[in-house]
């Protein structure tokens, strides 16, 4: 019956033991840290002829050492990783600040293509085009006006001159007329007279 209850207690404690084991393999740190620590709490220490020596189990020192080794490799290809996307990265940006440079000189030229019109062949601004454009126009009309003033001045002139020379011929037809009554007067009279000296 004793052994019954040993046995019984066994059977209790044995899956409590490995819970607890499995909590406590759980718990464990797998870090590099957690590893040497563990690997302090688990050495021992003894004296031999005044000299304090630590033991550690060799197979928890390769385990640890294959351990860091991993490691050491992992964050070395990890560096290399890393490398080769910062250069990829950077050769990226290389490009892309290639394409925008290129982009933005595309743009100057065509914003100044567009605030630009061609003008005999030359490009000037907008502004600058508008300037000359209604400088032209303001030039041509004071022309027009000029113009305008001259033919009327020579209208004028000529209306007058006409004016003058009508009255010039009417007085030269008056003159003429009276000029010619004057000579065939005279020339009756002398008619007259030579018709009387004859007889």
């Amino acid at each position: 019956m004793k052994h019954l209850r040993i046995l019984f207690a066994l059977l209790i404690f044995i899956p409590a033991l490995s819970i607890q084991a499995q909590e406590e393999d759980a718990a464990q740190d797998n870090t590099l840290r957690g590893q040497f620590e563990e690997l302090e709490s688990k050495s021992g220490n003894y004296r031999a002829n005044g000299i304090q020596y630590e033991v550690i189990k060799l197979s928890d020192l390769y385990k640890t050492k294959n351990n860091i080794f991993d490691s050491i490799e992992t964050a070395n290809k990890t560096i290399k990783d890393l490398s080769a996307t910062i250069t990829a990265n950077d050769a990226e940006i290389e490009d892309l600040n290639a394409k925008l440079q290129e982009t933005t000189n595309k743009l100057n030229a065509v914003t100044e293509e567009k605030d630009s019109i061609s003008f005999f062949g030359a490009m000037v601004s907008k502004g600058t085009y508008n300037f000359i454009l209604w400088s032209i126009i303001f030039g041509l009309l004071l022309l027009l006006l000029f113009f305008i003033y001259r033919f009327r001045n020579s209208n004028f002139l000529t209306q007058q001159a006409k004016s003058a020379l009508a009255d010039l011929e009417e007085e030269y037809q008056n003159h003429r007329r009276r000029a010619l009554e004057r000579e065939q007067k005279i020339s009756r009279q002398l008619q007259d007279e030579l018709n009387k000296q004859k007889k």
